[in-house]
């Protein structure tokens, strides 16, 4: 039998739309994807919160933008997107709110049902897992699948045990933004709150930082910064089926021996019900700096929705200074052995990622620029490299070990778009330039831009929106005629059907 999500309940409203399943909220009149008559029109592209000044996208990337649209289309699986039909079949978490973020773009209703049936698979505990399986994809499809974790959520969906980075509620704030609506947010508000509260109460150590139990929890695999601790798992005899590489090639993925630390890691935490980590429990400051940010993006949604938000920015405050105190060093923020308490000091982008955090201290965001600039080699190319290249770990195609990632990239360019709005604006022009150079990839060499990974990955697609969109967009085409043209940008006319730009 499947385990059942056994730990203590916590204060969350049962969800009430399954999972999978298209979830326009039901204490909202289902409405068509066009500009409301009281809000003004919604744009593809109108700013969200920016600082710098809109430009025009040359004609070259207005395709970009409709070939953006179609990859999403595409992927959009009856509620929500998968990131691959190849590669990956199924819903994760960190991916869907980053496509939320570009779905909020073009259509706000997808955005809010991205975000809806992941947490309709929310766990009684808080807990939002990594994975929500389909049912209709085979079991031999990816590995690993459903069986492997034997584990539901309430709602009955299968899911995976662990979980990755907290960067749902910032998503939710910026849907908001694009499509004002209070009943998405009270709907969604003690959802994000049940997340944040597992992690205080499942992960939290006494210095206040959160730890991951497990590498693909920080949603950059097979950093080198999780070498020195995954060098202590035991992945014994276990024979791992690679169907990954039916579609990548090996020398960019992780290797055979990653792979079967990572099951022995997930096999044991499975054993204990999803309640102990193992051998592997590493405070990551990507993690950290996401539950601080989505603590700061809650006090802005609480404050929406008439509530008290001084709460949230206390505790955004308090992880602050807990990162500050324990896990910044020469320029950097580095991850910590939960288990030994040892600083693992390593050339990850993952230190710069707490530039998000709205009181990070002005001299330690300065000293982050200084290293970006020297250490990343910021600007070379425009692209944030995953770990600092001229460094023996750096291997510019390897998956975390080098490539270039818009989700990465994106983040840090969100810290620097009130610091340093010149840096910010070669990153989106990094951005940009990768995709209008190798498509919407996975991820992409830091350097020479080459695309590697599998083809019209979502969040990259999602975000490349995202980015255009802050820059600015006029007189683009309409694809179809499913989006038209309205005042020199693109607004919605109906419900785009999975057909649509096909």
């Amino acid at each position: 039998m499947p385990h059942e999500t056994t730990p203590p309940p916590a204060t969350i409203p049962p969800t009430d739309t399954p999972p999978h399943a298209t979830v326009p909220p039901t204490d909202t009149p289902p409405r068509a994807l066009v500009p409301s008559t009281d809000t003004p029109p919604r744009a593809l592209v109108p700013p969200i919160d920016t600082a710098a000044p809109a430009g025009t996208v040359p004609p070259n990337h207005a395709a970009l933008v409709r070939q953006a649209v179609r990859v999403l289309v595409a992927n959009w699986e009856r509620g929500h997107t998968v990131p691959s039909r190849r590669l990956y079949p199924h819903q994760w978490s960190w991916d869907s709110a980053f496509i939320t973020i570009g779905n909020a773009r073009w259509s706000p209703r997808r955005a809010r049902s991205e975000l809806l049936t992941l947490f309709g698979a929310q766990w009684r505990d808080g807990r939002v897992p990594h994975i929500v399986f389909n049912p209709d994809v085979p079991e031999s499809a990816y590995f690993p699948g459903p069986g492997f974790w034997d584990v539901r959520a309430p709602c009955g969906a299968a899911t995976s045990g662990i979980v990755q980075p907290p960067v749902h509620a910032p998503a939710a704030w910026r849907v908001y933004l694009a499509d004002p609506d209070r009943a998405f947010l009270r709907r969604i508000y003690p959802r994000l709150v049940a997340q944040q509260e597992f992690l205080r109460t499942a992960r939290r150590s006494p210095e206040g930082l959160l730890s991951i139990v497990h590498p693909w929890e920080s949603g950059m695999d097979n950093s080198p910064a999780w070498d020195v601790p995954l060098a202590a798992v035991d992945p014994g005899p276990l024979h791992v089926e690679r169907r990954d590489l039916a579609h990548v090639s090996a020398d960019e993925r992780p290797t055979d021996r990653d792979y079967a630390r990572y099951t022995a890691l997930a096999l044991a935490y499975r054993d204990t019900g999803y309640l102990r980590a193992g051998a592997f429990a590493v405070q990551d400051p990507l993690f950290n700096a996401a539950y601080g940010a989505a603590e700061a993006a809650l006090a802005k949604i609480a404050a929406a929705c008439g509530l008290d938000p001084a709460p949230h920015h206390r505790e955004a405050a308090r992880m602050t200074a807990a990162m500050v105190e324990h896990l910044y060093a020469d320029g950097l923020f580095h991850a910590r052995d939960a288990l030994t308490g040892r600083l693992l000091r390593s050339n990850s982008a993952a230190g710069l990622v707490p530039l998000i955090l709205p009181d990070l201290p002005r001299d330690i965001a300065g000293a982050l620029i200084g290293t970006a600039l020297g250490r990343f080699q910021f600007e070379r190319g425009g692209l944030l490299p995953s770990f600092a290249p001229g460094t023996p770990e750096y291997d510019p195609a390897r998956y975390w070990r080098g490539p270039s990632w818009l989700n990465l990239t994106w983040l840090v360019w969100q810290g620097l778009r009130h610091r340093r709005p010149d840096l910010a604006a070669s990153l989106a022009e990094g951005m940009i330039r990768a995709v209008a150079h190798a498509g919407m990839r996975e991820y992409f060499d830091p350097i020479t831009l080459e695309g590697h990974g599998c083809l019209d990955f979502s969040w990259s697609a999602a975000l490349f929106l995202d980015v255009v969109a802050q820059h600015g967009l006029e007189g683009v085409a309409a694809p179809r005629g499913q989006v038209a043209e309205k005042s020199g940008s693109l607004t919605e006319v109906h419900d785009v059907g999975d057909h649509v730009l096909a």
